[in-house]
């Protein structure tokens, strides 16, 4: 017999500030009234470190804690639901029109519809939306069968919602409903219409922006400032996709279960080295260039991509010269300190720039260097003989680092003399018609494969970095990414596939006891949308290896 109460510690920031007694299926919403003038922005709770919509009924005795709009989490939770209120608005207005979701862009998401995008439609549809705000309408989570989903989604035109069904057979679908519309979204919504006052649509190409509040601003939106080349990079790609006829997990599982991967990872991997070729070209053509400065965020595939690039240079004739701005840390003692005390290796400072630029110019002359070594052990650098380096006339330097976009890294070098790449893993797939790839998701994959498979570092420990991997991101490479001469997107639409080989069974480990279990939970089941790949199908040069291993090249 389930008893009549539960018992309920109220937590904040860790810690329990209260603990009370609860009838079996109270919601989430009702036990969390102490808050009282902060629980206007609390979008979500955790409950034993899972997150939770707030209208959970709770039937266990739990930790419960707030999820404010404020965070990280509750940021995504607010933009989800957004998602949710622009496809009901589009429906009501448009049931023949099929709205597409596509990449992130400047805190908005970009969305096409089947049809050219007008200025008058997008008005509409923002109208719309204030129009279902307004009347504060309720956003619920319920369960439907197999059947019915699947009527559902033929019903609404979701195509690839409806095709990714066919690889994740449930008996049950849990479905949102917003008013007479339902969809399908992968993490808790808020609890009403009422909430989402903070968003906008705008015109953008040939589609349109749904742009949303920053976490640390949650009731403003911010200045769009625009990414074009980054844009023109996804575009491209989004092209390709559809004539290669590969755009979802749907459509990518497809080819798993027809056992035609192979031929779709050859097309993949030849794609990505023919756009390493067109950037070599781009070097070449420039001349002037005697270093190449490859820059992008963590687990972005920087260390393949300069001997990749290395190899089609010298299939050109020249002689590239591979090095690291990590061999440029000044050391540990010298090392800035961040607002908690430890060591900031992630700003420009932590580098030795007045040596870094003195070894260019000495080089670039003709002199002789030696490169320093740092060792990351004892946190100290040195110098050695055997690192002694040159260049002569057909030699050009390639050095990746994070700060290799940032003009303030080689300050004393012609703009003429330099070519700067950044990297990006910018997939061109959609888990389906409204639910998109988030490509910090894709790297933060790779990143626990790779921590786990040559650092030994559990899957909990490299998402409890991830945020101030993400912080240093946006203060150093990001701002900077217009400044690139190139873009190479580094993703690989087949990856998510074989990386849920690596990194679902290190996701498993994360107990219910440790503060990353809700993340832990929440990649395991954006996994779970990809049928595996075996490790053995991907070639030996490929991105991937710098992840899982085996790689031809040497590291």
């Amino acid at each position: 017999m389930t008893d009549a109460t539960i018992n309920i510690s109220l937590v904040l920031n860790g810690e329990q500030i209260s603990s009370k007694k609860v009838s079996n299926g109270t919601q989430a919403a009702d036990v969390i009234s102490e808050f009282k003038a902060e629980k206007k922005s609390i979008v979500a709770v955790l409950i034993n470190n899972e997150i939770c919509p707030l209208d959970f009924p709770l039937t266990y005795d739990a930790r419960i804690e707030p999820i404010f709009i404020t965070s990280k989490t509750g940021s995504s939770v607010y933009r989800r639901s957004l998602c949710l209120l622009l496809a009901a608005a589009t429906h009501k207005l448009y049931p023949d029109t099929r709205l597409l979701v596509g990449h992130s862009l400047e805190h908005g998401y970009y969305y096409t519809l089947d049809t050219p995008v007008t200025q008058q439609q997008i008005d509409a549809i923002k109208q719309k939306m204030q129009e279902l705000i307004e009347k504060d309408i309720p956003i619920t989570t319920t369960s439907i069968t197999f059947e019915q989903a699947q009527s559902l989604f033929e019903k609404l035109g979701l195509i690839e919602t409806r095709k990714q069904l066919n690889f994740n057979c449930t008996p049950t679908v849990k479905i949102n409903t917003l008013d007479d519309f339902s969809d399908m979204y992968f993490g808790p919504l808020v609890l009403s219409t009422g909430i989402l006052k903070t968003f906008d649509l705008m015109k953008y190409e040939d589609g349109f922006l749904l742009r949303f509040p920053k976490s640390s601003a949650p009731d403003k939106i911010e200045p769009f400032q625009d990414q074009p080349k980054l844009f023109e990079i996804y575009k491209s790609y989004k092209e390709w996709g559809r004539r290669v006829n590969v755009t979802s997990a749907g459509s990518l599982n497809e080819l798993i279960s027809s056992r035609k991967i192979n031929d779709f990872i050859d097309i993949t991997e030849t794609l990505q080295q023919k756009n390493i070729s067109k950037i070599a070209s781009q070097i070449i053509s420039k001349k002037t260039a005697r270093v190449v400065l490859i820059a992008g965020p963590s687990s972005s595939g920087k260390t393949t991509s300069a001997k990749k690039l290395a190899l089609e240079l010298q299939a050109m004739g020249f002689m590239p010269k591979v090095i690291s701005l990590d061999c440029y840390y000044v050391g540990r003692d010298k090392t800035p300190l961040d607002e908690n005390g430890n060591p900031d290796f992630e700003c420009l400072e932590a580098l030795n720039i007045d040596l870094l630029n003195q070894n260019l110019i000495d080089l670039f002359e003709g002199k002789e260097v030696i490169i320093p070594t740092y060792d990351f052990h004892s946190g100290s650098s040195y110098f050695e003989d055997k690192n002694k380096l040159s260049l002569k006339d057909n030699e050009i330097l390639i050095m990746e680092g994070i700060h290799g976009l940032n003009d303030k890294l080689t300050p004393k070098i012609s703009p003429e003399l330099k070519f700067k790449i950044y990297l990006s893993a910018l997939t061109q797939l959609n888990l389906d018609d409204h639910n998109r790839i988030s490509t910090s998701d894709n790297r933060l994959i790779r990143r626990i494969v790779r921590d786990s498979n040559f650092r030994g570092k559990p899957a909990a420990g490299t998402i409890q970095m991830w945020p101030s991997v993400r912080k240093g991101e946006e203060l150093h490479i990001f701002p900077f990414q217009n400044n690139a001469d190139a873009i190479l997107n580094t993703a690989l639409d087949y990856e998510l596939s074989v990386l849920r080989v690596y990194a679902a069974p290190l996701l498993r480990q994360v107990t219910p006891l440790q503060r990353e279990y809700s993340e832990a939970r929440r990649l395991l089941s954006f996994l779970e949308n990809f049928a595996t790949i075996p490790p053995t199908a991907v070639p030996q040069r490929s991105i991937i290896r710098e992840f899982i291993g085996g790689s031809a090249f040497h590291y």
